[in-house]
């Protein structure tokens, strides 16, 4: 029988199998419905979040974890920012949909923004997978709602602009995941969202001074690359490049082990490199050998990862003004761990690596993995990619409200697509449905997480006004 004559049972498109995994979906969303994602109320017996911090920061720099906290303090969305770990623990008791992803575990609106791909053009994306982890898809998109719902609070929004805002989120992750469960494989792997894309997209919803304002940020994440990085964070001393002494933000390594010890250092670092190019393709190592080492320092990141071992390394190509300077961030467990289990790899740089390349169109062309012993003789887990890579974030504290509800829409769309990459889109498609109960549900849920997150951030200036906990807010 020829194809053409074989009967249809089903519509084109839609195999057997097609049809399953959407019952998959609509099982789950049985087990599960939409609305039980709209509620949130502290469990009897809720952990101390002050203890679930300070048990995070047991192994971290203990030195710096004054200036992680006192970042954390400055707002509520900045505590927001260090509180992955609370809100782990908070969802953990939460329905679970069984529809897993590679998760990114830290998927608040500040994590997202631009980098420049491969071929150099500029592309949004995820941007931070220190904590990835398989695990239900929901759990990254309600930490991502009530991101929003935090940062709309902290930039005076009404109750009605965050509904808005916080419904948009979910409405493009849900109309993104449909428009990716339709796709084939290939073409699902190869999707990205340029930012030239994202210009055309805006020009016609902002008000000429705010194309102006992201156009300016548009050049400086273009400009934003081992070159500047190199003009603003070494100098030259001795006729050689060094990092510039800005402690405790960034500490050049003499100033940490002393310069008695630096033929050894050096030694150190090259075999520790050499570590390193080994989890990369053949190519990008003989990229990385054609750089010599010159300097490393240590550097204070972030907010939640503040106390993580961070270092910078400068290195030098055909001449000393030739500069491509790397970041090793150490790698600790996930904050999902304790709930949904330990990661396949027991090498937590490379579970960072691997999550990231699962869940991004393109990575860091030097994206990779080491484990070394430090100073003390403790083995530790970095991974490496380069300081800066065109890279650029959205300017949350000068957001309008129509300016965070484009950029919901920018964030709910690339966390479908990095969750498609990894999960079953249809399956998650098909329980997302196409009503907006889920937009409302998790809306509502995100505004009952805000106010979740400023009694948490109430209970850390009351720590810090006891005394318990010690607070950095001068750097």
């Amino acid at each position: 029988m020829a194809v053409a004559d074989q009967p249809r049972t089903e519509k084109p498109g839609r195999s057997p199998e097609v049809v399953a995994r959407a019952e998959r979906g609509k099982a789950a969303r049985a087990a599960v419905p939409r609305t039980t994602h709209g509620e949130w109320t502290p469990p009897a017996g809720r952990r101390d979040p002050i203890e679930l911090l300070q048990e995070q920061a047991a192994d971290r720099v203990q030195e710096l974890l004054p200036i992680r906290y006192g970042r954390m303090l400055n707002s509520a969305f900045a505590f927001y920012r260090g509180a992955a770990y609370l809100m782990a623990a908070d969802l953990a008791g939460e329905p679970r949909t069984g529809l897993d992803v590679q998760l990114c575990g830290d998927a608040h609106l500040s994590n997202f923004g631009a980098f420049a791909a491969p071929d150099r053009r500029l592309i949004f994306t995820l941007n931070d997978f220190d904590e990835t982890l398989a695990g239900p898809f929901e759990w990254d998109l309600k930490r991502l709602v009530a991101s929003f719902a935090v940062a709309g609070r902290d930039r005076g929004f009404d109750a009605k602009q965050r509904q808005k805002v916080n419904m948009t989120v979910t409405r493009s992750y849900r109309e993104a995941m449909h428009g990716f469960a339709a796709m084939g494989t290939l073409e699902l792997w190869y999707a990205r969202i340029e930012l030239d894309e994202i210009a055309l997209m805006g020009a016609a919803h902002v008000t000429s001074k705010q194309q102006k304002r992201f156009e300016k940020n548009l050049d400086k994440t273009r400009s934003k690359d081992s070159m500047r990085a190199f003009a603003k964070l070494t100098t030259v001393v001795d006729g050689r490049a060094r990092f510039v002494s800005e402690p405790p933000l960034l500490t050049p390594v003499e100033e940490l082990v002393g310069s008695d010890r630096r033929a050894e250092l050096d030694a150190y670092v090259r075999k520790v490199l050499s570590g390193y190019g080994r989890t990369l393709p053949s190519d990008r190592r003989r990229l990385l050998g054609r750089f010599r080492y010159a300097d490393a320092a240590r550097k204070v990141v972030g907010v939640g990862s503040v106390g993580t071992r961070a270092w910078v390394l400068l290195l030098l190509g055909r001449d000393g003004g030739d500069p491509l300077i790397l970041q090793f961030k150490e790698a600790q467990a996930s904050v999902l761990e304790p709930f949904l289990g330990r990661s396949e790899f027991d090498h937590h740089g490379r579970r960072v690596v691997e999550g990231q390349r699962l869940m991004q169109a393109a990575s860091d062309i030097l994206l990779g993995w080491v484990r070394t012993p430090d100073f003390e003789g403790v083995p530790r887990d970095f991974y490496v990619r380069q300081l800066w890579d065109s890279k650029g974030s959205a300017l949350v504290e000068q957001m309008e409200p129509n300016i965070m509800a484009l950029y919901a829409q920018l964030c709910g769309r690339a966390l479908a697509k990095a969750h498609a990459r990894s999960g079953d889109s249809i399956a998650i498609a098909a329980y997302l449905g196409k009503s907006t109960r889920l937009d409302r549900a998790l809306s509502d849920f995100a505004e009952a997480y805000a106010d979740q997150n400023e009694r948490d951030h109430r209970a850390l200036a009351e720590a810090v006004a006891s005394g318990r906990i010690e607070a950095r807010t001068d750097v």
